[in-house]
């Protein structure tokens, strides 16, 4: 299918027949991505600039103009090669974190033991963990972890929805390797290299500037703080003009497209601009708490939603692996897991589709 949206809110809609949860569910991802985490995304990079010698106090207010231009030029259409290049240079700038990340780790090869014997101490630390402290380290564990790969929180299937394939699970495999990578690679990657380090124990530093002093153990304080800024930058970017499309698609939902006047969406964009800036200038604990308690909402109206669509879901995939070991290219049809073809927009029963041998 081209031009498709979807998302929690249209399952929820179509699947469910429960249209006020679903405008819910809309309203509740707007805020969140369009305010929560873009606020936040805007407050890490400008939080990154203002560690270097040059700051004062105006930095944040320049870092978000910044990106708010930026941001404008993007959603609005008038800097799509901008869009194009960072969608370009992001994969590459990943890839060389991944290789930066790893040489730091081998070079302080000697605190590597220590670091292991950390991890290990403290998940089972059995006075901390009756103590309460070990729920406490949990909560915000899996707090971090939902705003780093938001698995469960219906996210990441405003996206999914617009990929063109011929069998949805295709696209749920695409996302469940996302969150590995992500979670498992990246983000542990980035633990070993702070961990490693020997620096930060003490708490006083947070964030992006705890990723940069850990890297500057080997690559020297200059070069880190401007590889990280820069890979900051890339990633933050990135992460804005994505999460306004989540919004978008539920700005969209709540309107119903046959409603929607171009002067309403104008004035979208205009908001979304106008918050990015805005988070430039919050302050930390503001920046996470907001998003904690936003996507915290998303969460608890989706995953229901979720175990009670899972039956669906699990008839899907065994579709796809049947038809992979029967030798064919999985074409899904929805009357092929009991769904009705007249209720949905796509995967019609008539659709000019048809399975054909391969040799997978």
């Amino acid at each position: 299918p081209h031009h498709s949206y979807g998302g929690p809110a249209y399952y929820i809609q179509m699947a469910l027949k429960q249209n006020w949860l679903a405008t819910l569910f809309a309203s509740v991802l707007i805020l969140t991505y369009m305010g929560g985490f873009n606020l936040l995304a805007s407050f890490n990079v400008a939080d990154a600039f203002t560690h270097y010698s040059w700051a004062n106090e105006w930095t944040p207010w320049i870092i978000g103009a910044i990106l708010a231009v930026l941001m404008a030029g993007s959603i609005f259409g008038g800097t799509r090669r901008l869009t194009d290049v960072t969608g370009l240079l992001v994969p590459v700038m990943a890839i060389i974190y991944l290789g930066v990340g790893l040489v730091v780790v081998a070079l302080n090869y000697q605190n590597i033991p220590a670091m292991f014997s950390a991890i290990f101490a403290g998940a089972f630390d059995f006075p901390a963990i009756f103590g309460g402290f070990a729920g406490s380290a949990m909560m915000y564990g899996i707090k971090r972890g939902l705003y780093s790969n938001e698995a469960g929180v219906g996210s990441a299937p405003n996206a999914a929805a617009s990929a063109s394939v011929s069998h949805p699970a295709k696209q749920g495999l695409v996302q469940m390797l996302s969150v590995f990578i992500d979670t498992m690679v990246i983000c542990t990657l980035t633990a070993f290299v702070v961990l490693s380090s020997g620096v930060g124990s003490d708490g006083g530093v947070t964030g992006a500037p705890l990723v940069k002093d850990a890297m500057a153990t080997v690559l020297g304080q200059p070069v880190a703080q401007v590889f990280i800024s820069v890979a900051l930058f890339l990633f933050a970017f990135t992460t804005l003009v994505g999460n306004f499309y989540y919004a978008e698609v539920n700005f969209r939902f709540l309107l119903r497209n046959k409603h929607m006047k171009h002067w309403m969406l104008s004035i979208f964009r205009a908001v979304a601009a106008l918050l990015v800036f805005a988070g430039a200038l919050l302050k930390f604990e503001v920046a996470w708490n907001l998003g904690d308690i936003l996507m915290g909402l998303m969460a608890l109206i989706n995953l229901p939603v979720i175990v009670i669509l899972g039956n669906q879901a699990i008839r899907c995939a065994n579709d796809y692996v049947a038809q992979r070991k029967a030798g064919l290219e999985p074409h899904f049809k929805a009357s092929s897991i009991g769904l009705n073809p007249d209720e949905l927009d796509f995967w019609k029963d008539d659709a000019p589709v048809a399975a054909e041998k391969t040799n997978a």
